[in-house]
Formats: structure tokens, C-alpha cells, sequence
């Protein structure tokens, strides 16, 4: 074993391997000490662990750890109107999700409700905003068969 000597402190430094630990740096300990390894790779493989037909209406938010690694608490953001499906599978998702690690990861599991408004915009819509722009360009072309074609092909998709 070596002795450094610095200024404010003194490092003892070890020939050969070292823990793993040791090499990371402080940052990523953190992580590593709060479970951050666990919550990606439950947000990486969620689709496999619960399967297509709950992924589809709720995605893990958070994982709150109360033991080191044992007995967490898994926050699930739940699309509204779901939550009678997600409240029974809670068992069902803790099972598989603690199957996977192979120890008891996950002990309890809290809802979180948001509504999914889908906004559906009509090609239409977008089309017709943007049809004085192309009837503009259309004008611009010189041969007159294309010219034709462009405009007659341009009043078709109007009227749909």
C-alpha cells in the first residue's frame, strides 16, 4: 500500500484491482445507491414486464426506495378512464416486475391519473390553409399542360 500526502488530506492507494465502486465517479454512485439502474431498466423493458395490453394505458413515473433495495414504491401515471384496469393489475405488475429482478423490488404501487386529449388535425384542414401558397407556385409554371393538370388536380382534393 502506497501513502500520497496532499495538502488537505491523505490517499491511500491500493496496487491491483479495485471495487468496481471506486472506479465510478460521484455522479453516477448516486444514481447507482437510488436505484437508478432498477427504474431504467423497468422504464427499457416495461412492454415485456407487463405486456402490451397495460403498457398501452399507463407508463412507470417514478420508484421510490424505502429500504436500500427492497420495498419500493412505483408511481404509475394512468390514463384517465383506465384506472379500473391498472387497480387490478397492481398484484399482476408487481409480480412480474419483481420476477425480474428476483428479489422483492417493487411493495406497493400509487396511481397517478392524466388525460390524454388526442387533438386529431384533418389533412383537410391543413391542405386548404396551404392551397393559396400552392395555387401561388402553380401560376409560376410555364408549360401550360402541367399548369392544367396541377390546378385540376389541385380543385379535386378542395371538393374532398
Amino acid at each position: 500500500m502506497h501513502n500520497k500526502q496532499n495538502n488537505k488530506e491523505s490517499k491511500s492507494y491500493v496496487q491491483g484491482l479495485r471495487p468496481f465502486g471506486n472506479t465510478l465517479p460521484r455522479g453516477y454512485r448516486g444514481i447507482l445507491k437510488k436505484n437508478g439502474y432498477n427504474y431504467s431498466e423497468i422504464i427499457n423493458k416495461w412492454n415485456i414486464l407487463v405486456g402490451k395490453k397495460i403498457s398501452d394505458f399507463c407508463y412507470p413515473k417514478s420508484i421510490k426506495m424505502i429500504n436500500q433495495n427492497k420495498d419500493g414504491l412505483l408511481v404509475l401515471s394512468v390514463e384517465r378512464g383506465n384506472e379500473i384496469d391498472a387497480e387490478y393489475s397492481k398484484k399482476d405488475i408487481m409480480n412480474k416486475i419483481n420476477g425480474y429482478f428476483g428479489y422483492k423490488l417493487i411493495s406497493e404501487i400509487k396511481l397517478q391519473t392524466f388525460s390524454a386529449i388526442k387533438k386529431k388535425i384533418s389533412k383537410k384542414s391543413i391542405f386548404l390553409k396551404s392551397s393559396g401558397k400552392l395555387e401561388k407556385k402553380i401560376d409560376m409554371i410555364e408549360n401550360q399542360e402541367l399548369k392544367k393538370s396541377l390546378t385540376q388536380l389541385l380543385d379535386l382534393a378542395k371538393n374532398d
